[in-house]
């Protein structure tokens, strides 16, 4: 048996991010050298990257980086596979890097997010790719948004009190209101708006949901003199589920969210939802 420690062990663990047994075994085959396990384990890890491809990751967290003068600001879902690995110190270190690459780089898609250089030599997809090797689950990047010019604030909200944040809400202002930029952003992670506005529903989506109207009227067997003004009903109703303005403002709901930023005399000029998995 190869000469080593459980200090050994859990050094490559921490190095690592592998099991236990991972290790030991590792350990075993490389005579008890750290460094030769480690190398081991690496080589072992990115040879699972494409056996995990076809696995499903849902679990993750978001992330948020906002500048200390609130002019910036950036949130990111990293996906992983459990929510064991989602909660863990070196699964969140990754997901916090890459929003502070965001952060200084501002890249313009993701493409160009997973093609730049976040270490020397290091694209961002060979670092991702790292941490799947590392963590022994699939890791996915795929969504980010990022804001700045404005007043640039988030809320994080955790479904879970032992699980890091599941949904993030970046939001705009045309000037500094820290209260309504909570609260809205507040809002818009319960409600989960798609669009700011009516004129934001781009024209396609609305004429799908007024044929669909119509024809679910139509197959209730409403009068035809009744239809369009059933439709334009259930349309407006749409309207009322799918965009924020004009939404009952979640604390206060005698008041919609247009009356509450007229109220505080600012525009909210954007947002971005990202839940995990969604």
């Amino acid at each position: 048996m190869a000469n080593y420690t459980a200090a050994d062990v859990k050094k490559l663990r921490e190095l690592t991010g592998a099991g236990m047994m991972d290790c030991k075994k590792a350990l075993d085959e490389a005579d008890g050298n750290v460094d030769k396990a480690v190398e081991a384990l690496r080589i072992k890890g990115q040879k699972g990257v494409a056996k995990r491809e076809g696995r499903s990751a849902e679990n993750g967290a978001v992330v948020s980086l906002i500048a200390g003068d609130n002019t910036s600001g950036v949130v990111l879902e990293l996906k992983c596979e459990t929510d064991f690995v989602a909660k863990s110190e070196k699964f969140l270190v990754v997901a916090n890097a890459l929003a502070a690459h965001v952060a200084a780089t501002s890249p313009a898609d993701l493409e160009g997010l997973l093609g730049s250089e976040i270490e020397s030599g290091k694209t961002v997809q060979a670092y991702v790719d790292e941490a799947n090797a590392n963590l022994g689950e699939k890791i996915v990047l795929d969504r980010f948004a990022q804001f700045s010019g404005g007043y640039v604030s988030a809320y994080m909200h955790r479904t879970m009190p032992d699980l890091p944040p599941q949904i993030g809400v970046l939001v705009e202002l045309d000037k500094e209101n820290a209260e309504v930029a909570k609260g809205v952003a507040q809002h818009i992670a319960a409600f989960a708006p798609k669009y700011l506005a009516r004129e934001d529903v781009p024209a396609e989506v609305v004429e799908t949901e007024r044929r669909v109207a119509e024809e679910t009227t139509r197959a209730e067997g409403k009068p035809e003199a009744a239809i369009a003004k059933i439709v334009e009903g259930r349309l407006n109703g749409f309207f009322k589920d799918a965009t924020l303005l004009g939404q009952p403002y979640a604390l206060d709901n005698k008041k919609s969210v247009q009356q509450i930023l007229d109220e505080a005399g600012v525009t909210l000029k954007r947002f971005a939802r990202i839940k995990v998995g969604i």
